[in-house]
């Protein structure tokens, strides 16, 4: 199995050790194209910045005392809300596990059609594409703006330059107006950052993003992909000779020539190609590929330039796909006669997925079997014990109690591992049975001293204590385990 895409035999670009790190921008205009890959990024475009958007502002109740902001990062409280499921600091390993699928999801991609993350549900694919309509809107297609650009600035050009960057602030402005409403209730948020009484930081990181989505969408676009971010050089590393790509099939499109010149070499019976050297695949792309030298680090596999060649062939009467997801070993199969080869599901789809089944499977359990109550205890490391002066032995400890109800609870508090063991609170109270009370707020945090006596005076130099915390109101119950030191 080859770790990377095979060479392309026109000559992709191979890497050349004189060549520059950097090579200076050229300026690209993309032309506008109609087709079905063009319409799903209209569709993800829509859907992903709606989700983006307005879902701070969907409503979601959890009862009195919560929250009723559907996706909520409490920072203040630490709590992390989304939907019915509330994350605590305590629980910052549901925040790994949705990396970790995350990361997979990306690796799943990749090994299904190569960069398909990057041409259609990537940020800056998504920003920079709206940043193109608002352009084409106002200033027209590809041919308008490079005329535009090579003419003397006018009036009403300038008027139309600045409409549109006036169009990208705007939506760059509500970009990281959107962020921050994830952070405070969104309607309160929204009036107070109107009213001017909103919290400094939140102007502030407004301001940051703002000025990072205009940039990076309106003018660096392409150089994003390029040379600031990792995953096309990473993404290499994880590809194989079985994942599609957006690929010029070049068994059928070479040797290329006008429509005309074609023909006649098909009526002289000489090889002749389908592709006509129109470029439109070349115009339509974001990043300025020709997709016709084979897979470049530049291409973000966006599908383009299927789009573009589709129309072409449907008006030249030849048949669709001349630009197509496929692999380089499929179009050498064809060159040599073999039957193609499609493995979608194989060891490695599988591996990847099985693994995001796995690590959802056991968050999913862990969701549903978690408790709302939660215990932790901390023994004293200086004295570790006591000896009082009866001789009995007596141990301290730092207890956490986390009540995620929403209503106040009472717990008691009892030790499990000495046969003689009395326990007390500090400032707190012991009822008749010898368990100590702690009644904690909802949604909150209590952080109490404990004192363990062993009144016999028969533990050993460490003996096992577990501590469990009941809700006396419902019978759950909390355990956690330390040890109980003696001479």
């Amino acid at each position: 199995m080859a770790d990377a895409p095979l060479s392309h035999p026109l000559g992709a670009a191979a890497s050349d050790e004189d060549a520059p790190l950097y090579a200076p921008r050229k300026q690209i205009y993309p032309q506008a194209v109609k087709g079905r890959y063009r319409t799903i990024k209209w569709v993800v475009l829509a859907i992903t910045l709606g989700i983006y958007y307005f879902l701070p502002f969907i409503r979601w109740d959890r009862g009195p005392n919560a929250p009723d902001q559907a996706i909520l990062v409490d920072l203040a409280n630490g709590r992390f809300y989304f939907f019915f499921i509330e994350i605590w600091p305590q629980e910052v390993y549901y925040i790994t596990g949705l990396l970790v699928l995350a990361a997979l999801a990306l690796f799943l991609m990749n090994a299904v059609a190569g960069r398909v993350w990057c041409g259609y549900l990537c940020p800056q694919t998504v920003w920079t594409d709206l940043f193109y309509a608002v352009e084409r809107w106002i200033e027209g297609d590809r041919r308008d703006r490079m005329r535009k650009d090579q003419q003397k600035l006018t009036l009403k050009v300038a008027g139309q330059k600045g409409l549109k960057h006036f169009i990208w602030l705007m939506i760059a402005w509500w970009t990281g107006g959107a962020w921050v409403l994830y952070f405070a209730d969104a309607p309160t948020l929204v009036y107070e950052l109107a009213t001017l009484q909103a919290p400094l930081l939140a102007y502030t990181w407004i301001g940051i993003l703002t000025f990072t989505t205009y940039t990076l969408a309106g003018f660096m676009r392409e150089q994003v992909c390029t040379y600031m971010c990792p995953w096309p050089r990473i993404q290499a590393a994880l590809t194989d000779e079985y994942a599609l790509n957006v690929t010029y099939r070049y068994d059928r499109g070479e040797p290329r020539g006008s429509v005309k010149k074609n023909e006649v070499l098909k009526l002289q019976g000489l090889p002749a190609g389908d592709c006509i050297d129109c470029n439109q695949c070349v115009n339509v792309c974001p990043t300025g590929v020709d997709i016709r030298k084979g897979l470049q680090l530049d291409c973000i596999q966006c599908g383009l330039c299927m789009d573009a060649c589709d129309t072409v062939m449907d008006k030249i009467g030849r048949p669709q796909g001349l630009i197509a997801y496929d692999t380089e070993m499929n179009v050498k199969a064809r060159m040599e006669g073999r039957p193609e080869v499609r493995h979608i599901v194989r060891s490695r789809t599988l591996f990847y997925a099985g693994i995001i089944a796995l690590v959802g499977a056991i968050m999913i359990t862990s969701l549903a079997m978690r408790q709302n109550i939660y215990l932790s205890v901390m023994h004293d490391r200086n004295p570790l014990f006591v000896r009082l002066s009866d001789g009995s032995i007596r141990n301290g400890f730092t207890i956490r109690v986390a009540n995620k109800h929403l209503d106040e609870r009472r717990y008691a508090l009892t030790v499990e591992g000495l046969a003689d063991a009395k326990i007390d609170i500090i400032g707190g109270e012991v009822d008749q049975q010898g368990r100590a009370i702690v009644t904690v707020g909802p949604d909150q945090t209590l952080e109490a001293r404990v004192l363990v006596t062993d009144t016999a005076s028969a533990a050993s130099s460490s003996t096992d204590l577990q501590f469990i915390l009941t809700d006396l109101s419902n019978g759950d119950k909390a355990a956690t385990s330390d040890h109980f030191k003696a001479p």
